[in-house]
Formats: structure tokens, sequence, C-alpha cells
């Protein structure tokens, strides 16, 4: 009988615009530890490499050492499972395919397995969250950009080269604004934040009407949803105008495949009401009517970073063991 030891750690990695979330994760899905550094200070590929890699070292000698783990998942932004590559991302500093799991694997000398955001934010909501017990239903993540991933018959559909579920590059004005991919009208150039952006300058030019917007040192999503407290009413309507295309993607979405849930995620989808009146109104006029009033509409309960670090590690698990220290 051999004696081999059975690794019960893994690393999760949530790579995001603006913030890089590294933590080790145990078999039962406890965070053991996490750190984070900025994405946005590391602009060159292989200096963000360079230093995700040091710190994954380092958080790991710090908390029981390396012999623990397992493999590595990573959670990024067109992320591409099948190839382990950030493939075109609109959103991301790094252009072109970046082979970002294989150059970690070279650094570590672990198993990695990567996947675009939504894919794992879908892996935590079935092992975690909303989606726990639902075998076909849909993750839509709003943020800097729009994403989606859906579960088909208890396992996430990937399309044949891995790019299924791009929601956010579905057209929803023809003609409409220029979206990051190069496309025009897509669902992200109205629902990210950009477009939402976009939405709240569009109406302070074509009015003089008086709103709280107007004096805002910062626009962001953030600050509209704080004016929309306050019952500013432009700012209300930018989110009502949000909503309103939201839905349509969704409802287009929702008939296609006629899934148990739609599962909104991401800092946008907790704008509330503002959002989500408008959202569902939308979704019931545009979707199949068949299935209408059986599709639910919910909202994340998770917190965010711990749901997206804990989706990585799920990933993790299921790439093969992998090691160059055996």
């Amino acid at each position: 009988m051999s004696n081999v030891s059975v690794k019960t750690r893994v690393v999760g990695v949530d790579i995001s615009y603006d913030t890089t979330t590294y933590a080790i994760v145990d078999i039962r899905g406890n965070i053991i530890a996490e750190e984070n550094f900025p994405s946005a200070e590391y602009p060159e590929i292989n200096n963000f490499v360079a230093k995700l890699s040091e710190a994954i070292i380092t958080l790991v000698e710090n908390n029981g050492g390396y012999e623990t783990i397992r493999s590595i998942g990573i959670s990024v932004p067109s992320g591409n499972y099948t190839t382990g590559c950030i493939v075109n991302s609109p959103n991301m500093p790094w252009k072109g395919v970046v082979p970002l799991a294989a150059m970690l694997r070279d650094r570590l000398g672990l198993a990695v397995a990567l996947a675009n955001d939504s894919h794992v934010v879908a892996l935590g909501e079935y092992t975690f969250g909303a989606g726990h017990g639902m075998k076909n239903f849909v993750v839509v993540t709003l943020g800097h950009g729009v994403g989606s991933c859906f579960f088909s018959n208890g396992k996430i559909y990937l399309g044949s080269d891995g790019h299924a579920g791009e929601i956010g590059h579905t057209c929803v004005v023809p003609g409409g604004r220029e979206c990051g991919c190069g496309n025009k009208g897509c669902l992200e150039a109205y629902v990210a934040a950009k477009g939402i952006n976009q939405t709240a300058r569009e109406l302070m030019a074509a009015s003089d009407q008086p709103s709280l917007m107007r004096s805002l040192e910062k626009l962001t999503p953030r600050t509209i949803f704080d004016c929309c407290e306050q019952c500013d009413e432009m700012a209300i309507e930018v989110f009502r105008r949000t909503g309103e295309f939201l839905g349509v993607g969704v409802a287009n979405y929702a008939s296609v495949l006629d899934p148990e849930a739609v599962i909104f995620t991401g800092g946008i989808a907790h704008a509330g009401h503002w959002l989500l009146d408008s959202t569902l109104e939308s979704f019931k006029k545009h979707v199949f009517k068949n299935i209408k009033d059986r599709v639910k509409i919910l909202v994340s309960t998770l917190n965010d970073h711990d749901r997206d670090v804990l989706g990585a590690s799920v990933l993790a698990w299921d790439v093969p063991e992998y090691s160059l220290f055996k």
C-alpha cells in the first residue's frame, strides 16, 4: 500500500478590472486566508503574472505550505475554459489572446483552470447560492461588462469553442451605441457601467431639468443610485431606461433557453428596485408568453467577492491534478 497524502486545499483567484483577489479554500468551502491587490497597477501581462505568482506563493507559505495546495482556479473577464486563455477582452488591459493558465502553471508548478467570470459566478451560485438545487438556470453579471452563463441539465453549457453565453454582446439597438467589442447596439453598451453613465450624460444634455447628477464629482452607477435614493427624477429615469434594455435582453435569452430562473449578480445588480422594477416589467412584456410567469428573476444574496473566489475554487477542484513537485 502506497502512502499518498491527499491535498485538501486549492487557491481561488478572482481577477476584475479593478482588483485581483486570491484565497486559500479548503475542501468544505471554507476560506482559510484571502488577500488582494489592484489589477490596474499591472497593465503589462508579464508583470501581472509575476505579481500574482509571488502573491499566491507568499499567501500559501504563510498558511500551511505549498504541499497542501492541489490546484488553482481563476475567474477572469473574457476567459475561455477550453483553452485557458483570455480572449480579446474589451475591458481588461491585456489585449489579444493571453494564455494565462499556462503562464501561471509554468511559474507555480500546479494545475491551473481558468474560466470566464460569469462561468465562475455560476459555479458559485450553483454550489453555494441561489442556483443550488436547480438544473437549468441563467446567471447574468452586471458590472464593467455584462456576461452570462447558463446551466443546462445540471452542467454549464460552453458551446463549441467555449464562448457560449455572451449576452452582453447581443444586439438590442440595431446601429446603436458602439460597444467595446467593436459592434454597435450591444446590450453591454446600455446596461454595463459605461452604458449607464452614458445614458445619464445623454439625459442631462437633452434638457435643463434640475438633477443632483449635475453636481456629482464623479458619475458612476453607484453615485447615480445615491441620487435615486434622494428621489432625483432624472437619476430614476436613468435606471428605468437601463432596466428596460436589460429586460429585453434577458427576455430574448429566456425565450430561447426556458430556464428555471435568471440570477443577477455584480455591483449594478444591487441597484434594487430602481433597476429591477423596470427590468421585470420589460421582461414580462417581451418574453415568450408560455414561460412569462414561470421564470424566476432573482438577485444573488451572496457576497460578491466571497462567491467569486469560492466559484474559482470549485473550478480548481475539477481540473486534473498536476505538480512539478511530485
